[in-house]
């Protein structure tokens, strides 16, 4: 009897739904806001939390700050003798290194040695000091690092599966990809119990997640999750489904970008996951008790019990590419392609041949062979309307830029790829690390892409897949993007979900309110600019998760944050959808969006202006100042160099690696050394080198 009686809890019903979720399409349902109770020991609790990463974006120095240990905020996260998680750990060394070997490696064996240093800062004055005055200001110090940070080359992994330059958002071999995992952070799973609206399921697997957003909510309560309820109970389900992800919309005060962005694919004829929302409560003995975390947005996992649904067969590969160079000739050897493809499914030898071929043919084809074969290996009609809606919603943390945040399935009769979106909480152009939001808003449905791409350069020269997909943007112009149906759905889904909201603070809350009516918000996040959330308090929700005080993360740029607010749905959709319709009917020719994509009109900043150098203009002003006027001389710029070489060098063999360049730079150029998060304004003390100051000390 007891059995049958578990069984019936399987039919949950979602708060003020009145369904009965019996199998995957009914569990995720637009509007189901189901109830979501977390049971924790002690000890799995502190199990969960991971080690490594930064505190802040740049890093900085270690100890327990903002939010208290692990919390998020210059000097958050543990302590050590770098602050950030490793020396291959997430900083300005991610930006600055790069460029610093690209520049300097005069012999190419990936070191710079004391000669090769002086050099290379010999060089980067000279560039500089375009007014050959024998000194710099701030402006030109922010032009010359804006020049130099966006210089063409400093990007896509290099042949053979080496890195190239740039920055890399791929975790050692073997570990997850994305921004954490390349701060050095990894998530644990541990043992829990969960209860899914009255249905208790024993012994569940729950970890963190996420990139960005894990980052920017670390020291908050309120941070995304992963639920896998077969990992240690095999068979379990829910509805069938065995895995659960839990995403806290930690950037998105309206908590629909990701849902209706989803809705929008699917209705486009994309495989893409089904949503619900889930009230998530969290227990733990002597800390919560049924403590009320937040609403959070339920998403399908892209496993095989996807697959099977869509394409009914559990066969086949799934992949999940990150890289800004998609589909290039890496070699021979899988092991090349491996961590840049992160195959979720056993790849078999066929399997792993296919991609490589595919990878042949987009870097070594000519062009006519390319637009013969391509359809041989790319399901056309399925990319062109991923494609389609890709670029509609301007969703640039995507393919279009970093090169990440969507699937690929490799279909076992066809041999061909389809693209599956994921990760689209900064959709409807609310990317601000990409471009302006006029850019964004008006971006060009010929040319959408960031800086250089052969991939998509390649397919969107071939007629078989510019036809349908310009075909696509016409029909879905007349029907699925309309914007008076977006309206809708956010009307629909704000009526579903504001009590939620509500819940977790009047601040959201009247965040919520304003957006939902098509009006724009400061920014909170990685949306909108770094920093933002406070992750002691109410802007992430709830109490901070290492116990601490809370206080404000600081945003680049003051209150406002670094860039302007960006549209919400309803204030995008309509300015959007009128430049889709004038640039399919050949009136308007859209924008593009230049190499390093921070925004203004060529997307890099000009003299002084809006690029790299804003973030890490103050650091390099507050190291290589010695007499703090303001000017960089040419000596003062040559014995800072010096200095940081001695500094680096730390076991004095009189070369850098690359580990022990991305450490010191870390370390130096942090934003303890110099407030990037504030730029413009004067540094005073705390932006001092702790090599002290090295432009007045003599060269070792």
């Amino acid at each position: 009897m007891s059995g049958f009686l578990g069984f019936l809890n399987l039919f949950a019903v979602a708060d003020g739904t009145g369904e009965r979720a019996s199998k995957p399409a009914e569990l995720f349902n637009t509007t189901n806001v189901w109830t979501v109770h977390l049971k924790f020991t002690a000890e799995q609790w502190n199990a969960m939390e991971p080690e490594g990463g930064p505190g802040g974006f740049f890093g900085g120095g270690g100890g327990p700050r903002g939010g208290g240990p692990g919390g998020f905020g210059p000097g958050g996260g543990p302590t050590g003798p770098r602050g950030l998680g490793g020396p291959g750990g997430f900083g300005p060394a991610m930006f600055v290194a790069p460029a610093f070997l690209k520049a300097g490696d005069a012999n190419q064996d990936g070191r710079l040695s004391a000669e090769e240093f002086r050099a290379l800062g010999e060089k980067w004055f000279a560039e500089w000091d375009k007014e050959k005055s024998g000194k710099l200001d701030a402006d030109q110090l922010r032009a010359g690092l804006n020049s130099t940070l966006t210089a063409p080359g400093l990007g896509p992994p290099g042949a053979g599966g080496r890195r190239g330059f740039g920055l890399n958002l791929q975790g050692a071999e073997g570990k997850r990809n994305g921004l954490a995992s390349a701060a050095g952070i990894e998530f644990k799973y541990v043992h829990t119990d969960l209860e899914f609206d009255g249905r208790l399921l024993k012994d569940v697997a729950v970890r963190y997640k996420g990139n960005g957003t894990f980052m920017q909510s670390r020291g908050s309560l309120k941070r995304s999750l992963k639920v896998d309820l077969n990992k240690y109970v095999k068979g379990q389900k829910l509805a069938g489904v065995s895995k659960l992800n839990l995403h806290n919309n930690v950037t998105d005060a309206s908590w629909m970008n990701e849902v209706l962005s989803h809705r929008l694919f699917r209705d486009a004829g994309v495989p893409a996951s089904r949503t619900a929302y889930a009230r998530v409560f969290v227990s733990v003995p002597g800390r919560y008790e049924k403590q009320y975390v937040g609403l959070y947005s339920l998403v399908e996992d892209v496993d095989q019990n996807f697959v099977e649904e869509r394409f009914g067969t559990k066969k086949g590969a799934i992949y999940k590419p990150v890289t800004p160079e998609p589909f290039g000739d890496l070699g021979d050897d899988w092991s090349s392609y491996n961590q840049t493809y992160d195959p979720k499914t056993d790849l078999t030898p066929a399997q792993k041949k296919r991609m490589i071929d595919f990878c042949k043919l987009v870097s070594g084809a000519d062009d006519a062979k390319f637009a013969a074969l391509l359809g041989d290996y790319l399901d056309l009609d399925e990319f062109a309307r991923f494609m389609a809606v890709t670029v509609w919603l301007s969703t640039m943390d995507s393919i279009l830029g970093p090169g990440q945040n969507y699937y690929v399935y490799l279909h076992p009769e066809t041999g061909k790829f389809q693209f599956i979106p994921w990760d689209l909480d900064h959709s409807f152009g609310q990317f601000g690390m990409i471009g302006g939001q006029n850019q964004r808003e008006h971006l060009s449905i010929h040319h959408p892409w960031r800086g250089a791409n052969r991939f998509l350069e390649r397919v969107f020269a071939v007629e078989a897949f510019k036809k349908p997909y310009l075909a696509k943007l016409d029909e879905f112009n007349k029907t699925i993007f309309q914007p008076e149906r977006f309206y809708q759905q956010v009307d629909e889904v704000a009526a579903a979900i504001r009590p939620a909201v509500k819940d977790e603070s009047d601040e959201k809350l009247a965040r919520f309110d304003q957006v939902v009516a098509g009006e724009p918000v400061p920014p909170a996040g990685f949306g909108g600019g770094f920093g933002g959330p406070r992750p002691g308090g109410d802007a992430v929700g709830g109490p901070p998760r290492g116990g601490g005080s809370g206080g404000e993360s600081p945003r680049f740029g003051g209150p406002g944050g670094f860039f302007e607010p960006a549209k919400p749905i309803k204030g995008f959709v309509k300015g959007r959808g009128q430049s889709v319709i004038d640039q399919v009917a050949g009136r308007s020719e859209g924008e593009t969006i230049g190499d390093f994509g921070f925004g203004g009109p060529a997307g890099r900043g000009g003299r002084g202006g809006f690029g790299p150098g804003m973030f890490l203009g103050n650091a390099f002003m507050a190291a290589l100042d010695g007499n703090k006027d303001g000017i960089i001389t040419q000596d003062e710029f040559t014995r800072g160099f010096a200095k940081w070489f001695a500094a680096w060098d730390t076991d004095k063999k009189s070369v850098l690696s690359d580990e022990q360049l991305r450490a010191g730079i870390n370390q130096d150029l942090g934003p303890a050394r110099g407030d990037p998060f504030r730029p413009g304004e004067p540094v005073g003390p705390a932006g001092q080198s702790t090599c002290g100051n090295i432009a007045s000390s003599p060269p070792s």
